[in-house]
């Protein structure tokens, strides 16, 4: 570093951004020192002050800092901090500020929320943010924000939030293109209205009863887990579709014609039927199609599926290249009038990869007579993985049922895995 020319080591220095790094350069020299105000990013880790003896405390350890900064752009915070030094913090560098990453730690402090100004609040001092990620946060009142005129992405992670205080978060960013709720409760009903928006992935934490309505016209990734009623009417452009219940049952999905829809994922212990059929029916033009549900019926009932036709299913996805079938599903396409009348000619012109989980060896006949009809009509079938999981019967019947699938496999040895 010493025989390199200033302008060098200033433009490596400028490139630090942990906060502890940037604080030893400053003690090695004056030349070393005068990058400073020239950091577009700086962080604080968690255990930034862990250690510090010094009379200041930490909000004005990183005031002083950010005074040094001339124009920086982005702001990470995990160590704890107050809403007065937030506050002054933002007033130094909110014309210059992009993004910001702030760990909130008040999911539990209802005092703190209610402080007038909250941390919330305070946030909306940095008019000019275009991404904004929050961590552990308790939002039961709508938060102090202006217009994010410029508020591209919002991430929250870690959050209680009541249906107003979130509502009102999301009107203060008109813009979003991307927005993410993971890890997050209390909430029991959402309306979603951004025109802008084209990702969004969200994870309500609970009984899995909440409901979710989505205007989204230019909604392309949709990721949502833990909501029972969904209504998500504008759906041209969406091509990657998940809905996942862990907790409870999804009873209801809206969402009109899916024309774009190239990857659809169901997941949970219990769907009803009508929901499930209804998804299959609108995706028709689906590429990859993931199933993982155990159990249809209404309220506390809990049924298997009915029988899907197996020539039906498929002449009904066309374009279908991966199968992940689990569960009740696979079950349904192998009952015993699946594959009685196979029309003369069919082929499952797109099917490229398989993936089967078995287990339980009850109807073997018709699991292997489905496993079977998926290689003889796949003509450009290249991988089949069959997942023998928790297949508990002592009964010879498992035994007999794994030496059928060993055979299977040994007869399609290039295309047929068995993990």
């Amino acid at each position: 570093m010493e025989s390199l020319p200033d302008a060098i080591v200033q433009y490596i220095l400028s490139h630090l951004s942990n906060a502890r790094d940037v604080a030893v350069c400053n003690c090695v020299s004056k030349r070393w020192k005068e990058p400073l105000p020239y950091l577009k990013s700086l962080y604080f880790p968690r255990n930034s002050f862990d250690g510090y003896t010094g009379s200041d405390s930490p909000d004005i350890v990183i005031w002083k800092m950010l005074s040094s900064i001339t124009c920086l752009e982005d702001l990470v915070v995990y160590s704890p901090f107050t809403s007065s030094g937030l506050a002054s913090w933002l007033l130094l560098v909110h014309s210059s500020l992009k993004h910001l990453e702030l760990r909130m730690d008040n999911i539990t402090d209802y005092k703190a929320c209610v402080d007038s100004p909250s941390k919330l609040d305070c946030v909306s001092a940095a008019k000019n943010l275009e991404s904004l990620k929050l961590w552990g946060v308790l939002m039961a009142n709508p938060p102090k924000w202006d217009v994010f005129k410029n508020l591209k992405s919002l991430e929250i992670v870690g959050a209680r939030l009541e249906d107003s205080a979130l509502s009102a978060a999301l009107r203060a960013c008109p813009k979003l293109t991307n927005l993410v709720l993971l890890g997050c409760e209390g909430v029991r009903s959402v309306s979603v209205e951004l025109p802008h928006l084209e990702q969004c992935k969200l994870d309500f934490y609970g009984l899995g009863n909440c409901s979710l309505s989505l205007t989204c016209p230019k909604i392309e990734l949709l990721e949502v887990q833990g909501c029972s009623w969904l209504r998500v009417r504008e759906t041209t452009c969406l091509r990657k579709l998940l809905i996942a219940n862990n907790s409870g049952r999804v009873y209801m999905v809206d969402f009109g014609k899916l024309s774009a829809l190239e990857s659809l994922s169901m997941r949970g212990v219990q769907w009803c039927w009508d929901a499930i059929s209804k998804m299959l029916e609108w995706s028709s033009e689906v590429k990859h199609l993931y199933m993982k549900v155990e159990f249809t019926g209404d309220l506390e009932s809990l049924l298997p599926f009915p029988e899907v036709d197996f020539v039906e299913f498929f002449n009904s996805h066309p374009k279908l290249q991966k199968f992940d079938i689990h569960g009740a599903m696979f079950a349904a396409l192998c009952q015993k009038n699946s594959l009685k009348n196979v029309e003369q000619g069919f082929v499952i012109p797109c099917l490229e990869e398989v993936v089967v989980q078995v287990r339980s060896p009850l109807n073997a006949e018709q699991k292997m007579s489905t496993l079977e009809s998926l290689l003889k009509y796949g003509k450009n079938l290249k991988t089949m993985v069959i997942r023998i999981l928790q297949m508990k019967s002592n009964h010879s019947s498992s035994d007999d049922f794994f030496d059928e699938i060993c055979r299977l496999r040994f007869m399609n040895r290039k295309i047929v895995r068995i993990e």
